[in-house]
């Protein structure tokens, strides 16, 4: 029996067939090393550890969940589909889920409430509140002795210093800090017109995912997406996203931002404040400098009413002067062309007597012509009517011809139209005679 000849893209369609059926989705550990990031947004790195390292490929539509910015050196569990790429023949793991090592528990937890959330549409654009251009009052949620504060304090003076600020005390990490955290935001929403607040800024420093996980828990999510003012998160650094940065209004990347992005209208209306400031000295100098022109104008213009009285009549004066020159230099060009053009319509005037006599003898050669033609064509019409009375029947039976017919009526032109005993007509040149046929032959 002939083996079965496998060509190579069906032995590696094969293999990976096998590799997806016995290997179900499945955890693995190690370390990310060459990790490349492609343009359209797949991630491609090596999981590594001691003894070995596996090919892996995270594509864009689950590369975009990561919470985080991976690097290499990394160790992480990722959650795999183990296959073959075809086209090359490698074996590899396509990653579905990634988290770090250690820490899978918390991953689990911050993906499920993720899910959940974004589910319930908490994330969604339209339920995001617009923030005001110029809060008058804004309202901090963060620890007093954290570094976030001081940073947001420090960009508030510098941009804003006339906005005012309230602090809403909170732990922002340990036992029980997400509940503190969320009832500090409820509070301030509830006392937003009280304390006439126009934003909320929700911010901490830097820190691990545990630091952080207060900012992962449900209790401060479902706060912020209660609130009735804008939120803005400024949580962490700019490789940190929380739950609460998904649902606030605005994500800053660091507490500093969230102080700028709070203050984006004043700061741009002072700069806008400083320009028209300065396009305004620049009109109302122009505006001057152009209004001193006119008055020196007026200034010399302004002349006493005898002098612009005489100055009128001089000007009527010359004006009349001019006008009387004009009109009789007119009338004097007109006169010229008029002579001009009556000298040159004498001369062209045409000479009708050669015209007559061409066309005299035009008419008598016409009339010559005409009457020889009548004359040939009356010759020729006697010459085809002789002809035709030639050839005549009429003219043919004169000669002594006879014409005929038999009892149906036809001409007979052969013997054998005519039987013994049938009565003919026979028709002559002068009237006609009947007879009977004796004998044919």
């Amino acid at each position: 029996m002939t083996p079965e000849i496998l060509t190579v893209s069906a032995l590696n369609h094969r293999a990976r067939e096998l590799l997806q059926q016995n290997f179900p989705l499945s955890w693995v550990s190690g370390e990310i090393s060459n990790l490349t990031r492609a343009a359209s947004g797949h991630l491609y790195f090596s999981l590594k550890d001691q003894a070995a390292q596996v090919r892996c490929a995270m594509f864009r539509n689950r590369a975009q969940l990561i919470p985080w910015r991976l690097e290499n050196g990394q160790q992480v569990e990722v959650q795999a589909l183990v296959t073959l790429y075809e086209a090359r023949g490698e074996f590899q793991l396509n990653i579905e889920g990634i988290r770090r090592a250690g820490i899978g528990t918390l991953y689990e937890a911050y993906s499920r409430l993720r899910e959940q959330l974004e589910r319930e549409g908490l994330f969604a654009p339209e339920k995001k509140l617009p923030l005001p251009r110029f809060p008058r009052r804004v309202g901090i949620v963060t620890s007093p002795q954290a570094a976030a504060l001081r940073d947001i304090l420090s960009v508030l003076r510098r941009r804003t210093p006339h906005l005012s600020m309230i602090l809403y005390p909170v732990p922002v990490q340990g036992l029980g800090a997400a509940d503190k955290i969320a009832a500090a935001i409820l509070l301030a929403g509830n006392r937003a017109a009280q304390d006439q607040l126009d934003v909320l800024i929700v911010a901490r420093g830097g820190g691990s995912i545990e630091d952080l996980w207060a900012f992962n828990e449900e209790p401060v999510a479902r706060a912020i997406a209660a609130c009735r003012l804008p939120v803005v998160s400024g949580i962490g650094h700019e490789t940190d996203t929380t739950i609460a940065d998904f649902v606030s209004d605005r994500r800053a990347a660091t507490p500093s931002a969230a102080a700028e992005l709070v203050s984006a209208g004043w700061f741009a209306a002072t700069h806008e404040l400083v320009s028209l400031g300065n396009a305004l000295q620049r009109n109302l100098r122009s505006l001057l400098e152009s209004r001193m022109q006119r008055l020196d104008l007026l200034a010399h213009r302004l002349l006493h009413p005898g002098a612009r009285m005489q100055r009128d009549l001089d000007a009527i004066a010359h004006l009349s002067t001019r006008l009387h020159a004009g009109l009789a230099g007119r009338l004097r060009q007109h006169a010229v062309a008029l002579e001009h053009w009556r000298l040159r319509l004498s001369q062209a005037r045409p000479s009708t007597q050669p015209v007559a006599t061409r066309l005299a003898l035009a008419s008598q050669r016409l009339k010559a012509t005409a009457k020889w033609r009548l004359a040939k064509q009356q010759e020729r019409l006697s010459a085809l009517a002789a002809a035709l009375a030639q050839l005549s029947p009429q003219a043919t039976l004169e000669r002594g011809y006879s014409v005929v017919r038999n009892s149906q009526g036809q001409v007979v032109s052969n013997s054998s139209q005519l039987a013994s005993g049938e009565v003919v007509e026979l028709h002559f040149a002068k009237g006609w005679a009947q007879g009977r046929i004796g004998q044919t032959g």
